[in-house]
C-alpha cells in the first residue's frame, strides 16, 4: 500500500523523505510505478504555488521545479525552448510532466534535461545553499535531493540553440537518441561549445570530442563532418526495446551533422 503525504514547503518535504518516500511532481513516471505496484510506501507532494513560477532576473530565466512542458510551451521568453518541449510526449503528458521531474528521469527519457544541459542551466535544490552546476546534479543525481527550481541563461542569439529528436514513432516516441547543442559565436567562431546527447548514457552527456572539434570553428560542412565524426566519444549508449548500442553509435554523427547544418543555415 501507498500513501500519500502533502507538505505546504519544499523544506517540509524535504524533513519528510527517507529512504521509503518518494518525492511526487507531474506523476507521468512514479505514477506509472504506483500503478504497476512498484512504488514505494509513501509518496511526498508540495502544494507551493511559488514551484509553478516562472520569472526572469536579467538574463536569467527560472523555472520553478513544478513548471510543466505545457507551461513552456505557454512562455514567449522560452520560444528556444519550445521544439524541446513539444517534443515530449502528447498534450496530456505535457500538460503534466515537469522540468524538476525531468531531471529524474530515467533512460531513455529526458529529451528536456539535455537541453537544459546543453544550455548551462543550473539547479537549485532545497536546503542545499545556492544553484549547483546541471552537469554535477545529474553526475550524482541519485543523491541530489529536492529540486526548487531551474536557472537558464538567456542565449546571446536563439540561434546558436538547436535541438533533434530521433524517434521510431512520430511525433512523440521515446528517443533513440536526442541531441542539443548551444554554439555561441563570436565575430563568426564558435566559443563555449556545449554539446549534450541524451539516450546516449544513463543521463544525458555532454560530447567532450564534439565539443573540441567544434570551439574556434566556424560553424560550415567541414566543421560539421569533423564533430559528426567525434560525436560518441566518452558516451555510453545501451542496448533496450528502442535501439541497440551498435545502432546509437552508428546514427549518433548522422545526426549531429543534420543539426549543425540545420544551425548552420539558421
Amino acid at each position: 500500500m501507498t500513501t500519500l503525504e502533502t507538505y505546504p514547503t519544499m523544506e517540509d518535504a524535504a524533513r519528510a523523505m527517507g529512504a521509503d518516500a518518494t518525492f511526487l511532481g507531474g506523476g507521468t513516471v512514479v505514477m506509472r510505478a504506483v500503478n504497476e505496484g512498484v512504488a514505494t510506501p509513501r509518496l511526498i507532494r508540495v502544494t507551493d504555488p511559488g514551484l509553478a513560477q516562472i520569472s526572469t532576473v536579467g538574463e536569467i530565466l527560472r523555472l520553478g521545479a513544478s513548471v510543466t512542458m505545457a507551461d513552456v510551451l505557454a512562455h514567449r521568453d522560452l520560444a528556444f525552448l519550445h521544439p524541446v518541449a513539444r517534443q515530449i510526449g502528447g498534450p496530456q503528458v505535457r500538460n503534466m510532466a515537469t522540468v524538476a521531474g525531468n531531471l529524474f528521469a530515467e533512460h531513455p527519457y529526458g529529451d528536456f534535461a539535455t537541453a537544459l544541459l546543453a544550455l548551462g542551466a543550473h539547479v537549485t535544490m532545497t536546503g542545499q545553499g545556492g544553484p549547483r552546476a546541471i552537469d554535477d546534479v545529474l553526475r550524482d543525481r541519485n543523491r541530489a535531493g529536492l529540486v526548487s527550481a531551474v536557472e537558464i541563461p538567456r542565449p546571446r542569439d536563439v540561434r546558436s540553440f538547436g535541438f533533434r529528436k530521433v524517434s521510431r514513432v512520430k511525433p512523440k516516441g521515446v528517443s533513440v537518441l536526442c541531441i542539443a547543442a548551444y554554439l555561441p559565436r563570436e565575430s563568426g567562431r564558435i566559443r563555449g561549445a556545449r554539446v549534450a546527447f541524451g539516450a546516449m548514457g544513463p543521463t544525458p552527456l555532454r560530447s567532450s570530442g564534439v565539443e573540441r572539434a567544434l570551439e574556434g570553428q566556424m560553424l560550415d560542412t567541414a566543421t560539421a563532418e569533423g564533430a559528426a565524426a567525434a560525436a560518441t566519444e566518452g558516451l555510453s549508449p545501451a542496448t533496450d526495446q528502442i535501439a541497440t548500442e551498435w545502432y546509437r553509435r552508428e546514427v549518433a554523427g548522422v545526426h549531429l551533422k543534420r543539426l549543425l547544418t540545420e544551425m548552420e543555415r539558421g
